[in-house]
Order: structure tokens, then sequence, then C-alpha cells
């Protein structure tokens, strides 16, 4: 399993930063200019996956960090729930909505795999070690 030493150099943070982006880059259209509420959520979800790992990491200890890790993949699932609104009202195509929601739900397996790792480690966090 990856190190935890800084938020960084986890992969799943690597995803959500890219999906962030990505999410920016479509809420950037003018499809969305008419949609200022969910432009702002989908703003909003997609950068607190990355946030939310980056919190939960700096935490320093295991338990914060799953708390954390729990919250972010709630934002992913969010943010999929927000792409199905963006696809209803005609804001994305059907294809966009499928890589988006595609790695969305990637994340949240990658998370749920770092949630698993925490729950079975003995380790209990950086915080402490003496």
């Amino acid at each position: 399993m990856t190190s935890f030493n800084r938020f960084e150099e986890i992969e799943v943070w690597q995803k959500a930063r890219a999906l962030a982006k990505v999410i920016y880059d479509v809420v950037s259209t003018p499809p969305f200019n008419n949609d200022n509420k969910l432009r702002l959520q989908m703003l909003g979800s997609s950068g607190s996956i990355m946030d939310n790992i980056a919190e939960g990491q700096g935490r320093g200890g295991n338990k914060e960090f799953k708390q954390f890790l729990w919250i972010a993949k709630g934002s992913s699932t969010e943010l999929r729930s927000q792409l199905y609104r963006s696809l209803d009202r005609n804001f994305i195509e059907e294809q966009t909505f499928n890589d988006l929601s595609e790695k969305a739900n990637e994340i949240e397996k990658m998370i749920m795999g770092m949630i698993r790792y925490l729950d079975t480690t003995e380790k209990k966090g950086i915080k402490y070690k003496s």
C-alpha cells in the first residue's frame, strides 16, 4: 500500500485532483451559464473529494483519515448525482457523463480500498510514532 506521508503522493488524491480540473473545464462551458447553482455545486463537490483526502491525511491519525475518506467518498457520490442533473438538462453529452461518472466511481473504489487498508493495519498513524 502507498505511503501516506504526503497527500500529494496518494494516487487517489492525484486522480481526484485531475477530476476536479476536468469538472472545472466542463462547467466553464456556456450551458452551465444558465445554472450557476449547479455549476457551483459541481465545483464544490469535486474539490471536496481531493480536499478531504488531503485534510484526513494531514490529521496524522488513521481514525481521522478514515473519517475524511468517508466524506470524500460522499462528495464523489454527490458529484455523480450532479452529473445526472447535468445530463438531464442537456448540459453534457452522454459520453461525457459516462466518462466523468466512471472517473468518480473509480475514485470511490480507491477510497474504499484505503478505508479497508486503514481498518486492517495495526499502524495508528504518523502522529502516534515515538
